[in-house]
Order: C-alpha cells, then structure tokens, then sequence
C-alpha cells in the first residue's frame, strides 16, 4: 500500500485515532499471521473467532496499527476505533486507489460471472505483468474482505489493478464496483453456481448485471456474447462494448479447436486481425472463453498481441486445483479440478476429458457435491450423472452422500454394470481408485472446494510401488 499516516487513513475510514500517528509502510491485513513489520491490522469480527483477539499479536509481528471496532485500552498500539471494520476496510481501499488514480496511469479491470473468474484473472494478470506493475487477487480474493485487501496492494507504481468481483447476494457487486470503479467490466457468464444461495438465475443475473450498470460512459463492458442473460446487459450502460465468444459476430473468438493431453489450441478472430493456432498449456475448450476475455481486455488496453498471446502460451495452468493437470511417471494422467463446481463447470470438465478420451485412452471421472444449488440440487447431481453417461466416460467414482445422485443418475441413464461406484469417504475411494489405476488412464477429479476431492487429488499423483 502507498505510504499513510493514520490520521489520514482514520478520515479516510471516519474513524477516530487513538494514540500516536504514526506511517503505516507496510500491508493491510485482517490475518494476524500475515503482518510483517510496518503494516496495518483489521480487527474483523469473524464467524469463528474475532480479530480483537489478535491485536496484540499483530503488534508483536510488526503491526504499527490497528482499525477495531473495539478500543484495546491495554495494548500500546495505535488504533483507530471505527463502527464496523468491514466498511471501513472497503473504504480504505476505495480511498487509497483514487489517491493512486490521481497521482498516475493506473487502470482498473473488474471480471464477475458465475464461472472462471479466477481462471480469467489469473490469465490477465500474466499477460499484464509484461506490460507494467500489476497487483491481481490471489485465490479467490473477490467478496467484500478479499477484493479490499488486494486493492490494498496498490502503490504509486502499479500500471494495472485486476479486482475479481464475487457475488454475495443483491448488491453485493455495485458495493465493490463502487469501490473499485473499473476502467473495463468483463462478465463472463451466468451461470447456475451459487444459485441456491440467490433464489434463482435471474437473480443471478440481476446481481452480475451490477458491475454493468456500475460502469461510467468513458469505461469498456467486455461480455460474453454466447450468453444470452450477458447480452442483455449491453443495455444496461453508455460504456462502449466488445463482445467475446464462439458467435461469429464476436469481437474476439476461437475456432478450429484442437484439445490434447498437452494442452488447447485454436485460431482467433480480432476485431482487425486472425492469428492462427494460438496454443495454451491450459485444459479444457472453456479456457479458451476465458483466453478470449483475457485478450480482448489486453487488446483494448492498447496492448501487443505477440507479448499478449506469448504471456497467455507460457501459463501453465489456470490455477491450482483447476483443471490442473500432472503426468505421473506411470503413465497415468491426474487433472485435479476439484476446488470449485457447478453444473457449468461440471459440464464443461467432462466434455474435455470425454474428448481426451478420444485418443483411446481410458477415462475415469471421480466426482463429488456441487454445492450451493439448493432447491436445483437433486436434479443437478442427477444430470451430471447422465452426462456421464452420454460422454462416453469408461468409469465413474463418486464420493460423498451429498453427490449419490450422481451415482444413480448414472445407473438409471445406462445399463452400467461397475462402470459406477460410490463411497461415502475419500479414504474408501482414494484406495479403491488406486487399486484399478492402469497406465494410460486419465482420471479428472471434479467437486466443489467443501467436498475436499482436491485433496484426494492430490494423493492420486503419488506412485505407489
């Protein structure tokens, strides 16, 4: 963060000093564990613990500062007392980037969709740290807590700001659009994740739709076209619009796709140019969404396609535990996709390892809970299996009571005989997945984060002898 004196982050925050002002040199933090000498704490109330709790021991690892809600009469450390840590939080980093705004030539990309904003982040924020200083979130940094702290790492030098907004219900997206205030909105897709939790697509959309309407004249709206409840928005905003997608009336799109065991390639389409055979190190057709995002935000910033394409080629995957990909020594071939799930993203994983199976090898689908579907549940899980199914997938292993739909949704879908099988522990299926392992195989795994099969995952890259 730029270097702040608390009195001035305490206007900032309408918040009221107590103690010494001192300058804050150092991070913005509400885990006590990450302090380092000169930053700032965040006393948040939390769910499981409070953050007031910590005060002393973020004073211990070198905070020179704290925001609490609650004044620590005993600890000798500055503080600013606040009514609500949270806000203030978002209206520090609000703060702190109109500074910076003003001070230089930064640009502020925001991206939401009900899928691959992480993926998409990741693959911008390569392409623009060969062009100037870029902070862009780690994980999935993007609610009201998470996209605040990576604003907060700006300084007078970042030439780019990449802020994944999430969605945590109606308004939860204007309240971090405000915050952020992007130079260009990218929404990629909406989608069924998370739809429980909403009450239903449309207000799903609705609420992705906030970053549309947050969006001033002079700002871009970079959209996917493919998706019909995205296209609506371009009426929503006076910002100029560029479309991304398979349709050929895209702005920016892929053809001619070619998916391998090494990666995805395809030709694209600009606005005034065709580049052809554009490989990623990436799985998966749906990546290339992504890519087409990545690049039209790139290209509309004015920047070199040959450092864009060259930055997006040398990724070699999106994330981790997103469709990430390792090749035992075996022979055997794990892509642990595990980390989140929606009938989107489920959909679109088996479709690639369907394809890879295509090269003869034997594909096994090892699939867990999508959660947050509510009332959709049942019908979801029971799809997926059937998708299973209509894939052409040689084997199926589900985990967990709360994905058993999956495995019946398969039994009913086909005449399987052993095809599926379910467990109710990780433990059961990780050894029953090992004991029929065989070279060649290429095993996805595929669940939400709360499922845990990214942990499992992760003991399939282990050969045993």
């Amino acid at each position: 963060m730029i270097k702040l004196k608390l009195s001035e982050i305490a206007e900032m925050v309408g918040g009221k000093l107590v103690g010494s002002d001192v300058e804050v040199f150092g991070s913005v933090e509400t885990d006590s564990r990450l302090i380092r000498s000169g930053s700032l704490f965040f006393a948040k109330p939390g769910e499981i613990t409070d953050g007031h709790k910590f005060v002393q021991s973020s004073m211990e690892l070198g905070a020179v500062g704290a925001v609490v809600e609650i004044l620590q009469t005993d600890i000798p450390l500055p503080q600013i007392l606040v009514t609500d840590t949270v806000s203030a939080l978002g209206k520090l980093a609000a703060g702190v980037l109109q500074l910076v705004r003003a001070s230089g030539n930064l640009k502020v990309i925001g991206i939401t969709g009900s899928n691959g904003k992480t993926s998409t982040k990741n693959m911008l924020g390569a392409i623009l740290n060969h062009f100037g200083n870029t902070v862009s979130p780690i994980e999935s940094y993007n609610n009201e807590v998470g996209a605040p702290i990576s604003i907060l790492k700006i300084d007078e030098n970042t030439r780019y700001l990449v802020v994944e907004l999430g969605a945590g219900g109606l308004g939860s997206i204007a309240y971090l659009a405000k915050m952020c205030k992007p130079d260009y909105g990218v929404v990629l897709k909406v989608g069924l994740a998370h739809v429980g939790v909403f009450g239903g697509i449309e207000v799903t959309a609705k609420i992705k739709a906030e970053l549309v309407e947050a969006l001033d004249e002079s700002a871009t709206f970079i959209y996917n076209c493919d998706d019909a409840e995205v296209a609506k928005m371009t009426g929503l905003t006076k910002a100029a619009k560029v479309s991304f997608g398979t349709n050929p009336t895209a702005d920016y799109r892929f053809d001619n796709l070619e998916l391998s065991i090494n990666g995805t390639s395809a030709d694209l389409h600009l606005p005034m140019a065709r580049v052809d055979r554009i490989a990623l190190q990436v799985l998966g057709e749906h990546q290339l969404m992504n890519a087409a995002a990545a690049i039209a935000v790139a290209d509309q910033l004015g920047l070199a396609l040959d450092q864009s394409l060259a930055a997006l080629a040398a990724l070699p995957l999106a994330e981790r535990w997103r469709m990430q990909l390792t090749n035992r020594s075996d022979g055997i071939s794990i892509i642990n996709d595990a980390y989140n799930a929606s009938p989107d993203s489920m959909r679109a994983a088996l479709q690639t390892l369907a394809h890879l199976g295509k090269s003869g090898r034997r594909t096994i689908a090892v699939l867990g809970e999508m959660a947050e579907l509510g009332e959709f549940s049942r019908e979801a899980h029971d799809q997926v299996g059937r998708l299973v199914v209509r894939y052409n997938i040689d084997q199926l292993v589900v985990v967990g009571s709360a994905a058993k739909l999956i495995h019946l949704g398969a039994m009913q879908e086909g005449s399987w005989d052993g095809e599926s099988i379910f467990f109710e522990s990780s433990s059961d299926a990780l050894a029953h997945i090992r004991g029929m392992l065989e070279a060649g195989d290429i095993v996805l795994i595929k669940s939400s984060k709360s499922a845990n099969l990214r942990h499992l995952g992760d003991d399939l890259l282990e050969v045993l002898n």
